[in-house]
């Protein structure tokens, strides 16, 4: 197998996919957030630390990824370029997206935004994924389940995932809305339909067959 980040096969693509995820992944996160009808699961999760540890959003954020980095030991999941790469592009991108567009509007327009983010972030986790350079941290937990137990859906697992985190987010005096359940049912089908599509084919590593040429007959 491979080691995660090996560019050796279709760089391009991969590269390009990746980033083009990852930046979706954000303009998608900021599209959800300005929609103001509740935060996905994870960043109620992340907004309940905040409140009952009186850190700052941020650090709490930080602090999760890197705890969730430890839950892929026993999964044996590897970091790659896409790992580091999820953290950093998709902050800068979020923080980018809500600086240009406002905040409020119609009930109408904000339930477009909110629908609008929801099958984006689909898109998004399947073309970073499909790149095959390494998921996010909190993605990897998704993939490490699903590699460990074959006879489970990412479906399913992504579904649980969300919605444990969510409850526990909710416990700890997290915002939850009706986008957060909305993002915690829908996620996980999203991502069993766009993994598959946008998945970059493994290099096909076995030697082609030899082919025997019959020697020439000669003319009488």
């Amino acid at each position: 197998m491979a080691l995660i980040g090996n560019l050796r096969h279709r760089p391009v693509r991969r590269l390009a996919q990746l980033y083009v995820g990852l930046v979706l992944y954000g303009v998608s996160m900021a599209l959800m957030i300005r929609s103001g009808l509740g935060l996905d699961p994870w960043d109620v999760f992340h907004q309940g630390l905040s409140k009952l540890t009186g850190l700052s959003f941020g650090t709490v954020t930080i602090a999760v990824g890197a705890l969730v980095l430890l839950l892929w030991i026993p999964l044996r999941q590897r970091p790659g370029l896409g790992t580091v790469s999820n953290v950093v592009v998709i902050g800068l991108v979020v923080d980018a997206t809500l600086a240009l567009m406002p905040s409020g509007g119609p009930l109408g327009l904000r339930i477009v935004l909110l629908a609008t983010g929801i099958v984006a972030n689909g898109a998004a986790t399947g073309m970073y994924l499909g790149a095959r350079l390494g998921p996010g941290p909190r993605d990897g937990l998704m993939t490490g389940f699903v590699a460990r137990r074959p006879g489970l859906s990412v479906r399913l697992v992504r579904t649980v995932i969300e919605v444990t985190v969510l409850a526990l987010g909710w416990l700890l005096g997290g915002k939850v809305g009706l986008g957060t359940v909305a993002y915690a049912l829908a996620i996980g089908p999203l991502a069993q339909l766009f993994i598959p599509l946008f998945a970059v084919p493994e290099p096909d590593t076995a030697a082609p067959a030899p082919t025997t040429v019959a020697p020439a007959t000669p003319a009488v």
